[in-house]
């Protein structure tokens, strides 16, 4: 489902005509009814409002073939027309490709602010019901039965490009962290594998959390009590106890599903919710279709991922971590005694949203770099059509949205800060620089860092972080894929941008859409056979 927002000027226009002609025409209806009695006895103005009517219907019919006629003077000619276009395509030239930007910008690009209000407002309440309702369903501490359990924090925090100002075409997709708590017995110590000499690149952003006694627990006192929270949660590696994600996440799956179960009564009257359960590609999903709303342009279906994330200290978080690309191996392969439901991921969303805010606030008016991060986006989508569903899938893990954030962030920190040069007037300019600077680290030829845990990292911008990320090796985002895959997404990066204006002649909107013959396949729509 792809939604538009701005107004379609064909449909616009014969729709206004008709509705003031119908009114023009109920308006003599009604006065003749009530002026029948007063009706002239030869009839002699009988015909007279019938006659304004086809005025009015002449007048509105040579208003649009006029403004056809204009559209079709002052635009370039279709190229159906060859020869025998009245007007030679010689006196004028095509648009540029910031033109085109800005045209492919506002119809397939731009989010209605007013939508996306709507949207989040709804997930909001669902998601603040539905953790509060999980939060009473179960307490850190004793349960019936004798074990220790995980339990529902309270709260939730949104994350992702919908709460920081740059998601694309559709309101629909949400990710919210929901944080755990702990049993006052636990508490956790975790380590970087960043240093792990024998593993695979693909893992050195991981970390493992074995357990330790809080402080003033005496040992072996600690080690009986917690026993069955360990048995619950945890996995044996090097000798130790350690967090289990793929328990928690068994965990957490079925905590949602009861606490789903006590409020989808109390929903009902305003939306209808469903959950979709997850596994080691993606988290839980919540769906939720609204009812009832204040305006119909905001009863759209929204997914919200529900991810479980165990708090780290300073806004930081342990999340399940995504799937390696496959050339790394199975996940059962892992040396060192190391195991794979064992590895978590960190997210750093509240340092990069402060981070965001700091370059904010220190941009000048007008500044295009989120405009920029979007139009990067659609770029990639761009790239993968007329790809099969394994190499579109590749494409997208390598372009990743995190991927294309860090690449917006990486080049506004080496400026220091967004300057006059980032105005909309370069537009383009910006996103062949963010194209090249992407390019440059796909080929090897400039390291893509992980915007917090990169060498020396952003701890000024976005406040303190726990010792042991400090202490983490920097981390290579691009570094999981192999050379091949890495070239090939550089080679049709640059194919994708060299062809940007056939690519946005063919999908930038209806405007344009006459400037070029209709593709004959997915392949010859701006990709020939002998590129990637």
């Amino acid at each position: 489902m792809s939604v538009h927002y701005t107004l379609n000027l064909r449909v616009f226009w014969p729709l206004v005509t008709g509705l003031c002609t119908a009114l023009v025409c109920l308006y003599h209806v009604l006065r003749g009814s009530g002026g029948a009695r007063a009706e002239p006895p030869d009839g002699a103005d009988g015909g007279f409002p019938l006659l304004k009517v086809a005025v009015l219907l002449l007048l509105g019919y040579i208003l649009l073939r006029c403004r056809h006629a204009v559209r079709q003077r002052f635009l370039p000619g279709s190229p159906r027309l060859g020869s025998h276009s009245a007007v030679s395509p010689r006196h004028f030239r095509e648009p540029s490709l910031g033109i085109l930007l800005e045209s492919y910008y506002e119809h397939e690009v731009r989010l209605s602010p007013h939508v996306l209000g709507h949207s989040k407002a709804h997930v909001s309440r669902i998601v603040g019901e539905l953790v509060r309702a999980g939060r009473a369903c179960g307490a850190p501490g004793p349960i019936p039965g004798g074990g220790l359990a995980l339990a529902f924090r309270g709260d939730f925090i949104q994350v992702g490009s919908a709460y920081e100002q740059h998601k694309i075409r559709r309101p629909d997709g949400f990710d919210v962290l929901v944080p755990l708590r702990l049993p006052p017995l636990v508490a956790l110590e975790a380590r970087s594998l960043g240093a792990e000499p024998a593993l695979a690149p693909a893992f050195h952003g991981c970390f493992v959390c074995a357990l330790k006694a809080p402080p003033g627990a005496s040992g072996g006192h600690w080690l009986r009590d917690c026993k069955p929270f360990a048995d619950g949660f945890c996995v044996d590696v090097r000798g130790r106890r350690h967090l289990s994600a793929a328990l928690v996440l068994r965990w957490f799956q079925s905590h949602l599903q009861r606490s789903l179960a006590t409020v989808r009564y109390s929903l009902e009257g305003r939306c209808r919710v469903s959950l979709t359960p997850g596994g080691l590609e993606q988290p839980p999903t919540l769906h939720i279709l609204p009812c009832r709303t204040d305006y119909g342009c905001c009863r759209l279906s929204m997914a919200v991922r529900l991810i479980p994330a165990v708090h780290l200290g300073d806004g930081v978080f342990l999340v399940a971590p995504p799937l390696p690309p496959s050339p790394v191996g199975p996940l059962s392969e892992l040396p060192g005694g190391l195991r794979a439901d064992a590895l978590w991921s960190v997210n750093t969303a509240r340092q990069e949203q402060k981070l965001l805010g700091w370059l904010q606030e220190r941009a000048p008016p007008g500044a295009c770099y989120l405009k920029c991060l979007q139009l990067l986006k659609a770029l990639r989508d761009l790239g993968a059509r007329g790809l099969d569903p394994t190499a579109a899938t590749q494409w997208g893990r390598i372009l990743s949205s995190y991927v294309l954030k860090t690449v917006l962030l990486a080049v506004l920190l080496r400026e220091g800060a967004p300057e006059q040069g980032w105005g909309e007037a370069h537009l383009v300019k910006r996103l062949e620089e963010l194209v090249q600077f992407l390019r440059d680290c796909l080929l090897r030829r400039q390291t893509l860092f992980h915007c917090v845990l990169g060498p020396g990292g952003a701890a000024a911008e976005v406040g303190p972080l726990p010792k042991v990320l400090r202490e983490a090796a920097p981390v290579d985002l691009l570094a999981a894929f192999d050379r091949h895959a890495r070239e090939l997404a550089a080679a049709r990066l640059l194919s994708t941008w060299r062809r940007m204006p056939q690519l946005l002649r063919a999908y930038g909107g209806p405007r344009y859409l006459a400037m070029c013959p209709p593709p004959r396949s997915q392949r010859t729509q701006g990709f020939p056979k002998d590129e990637p």
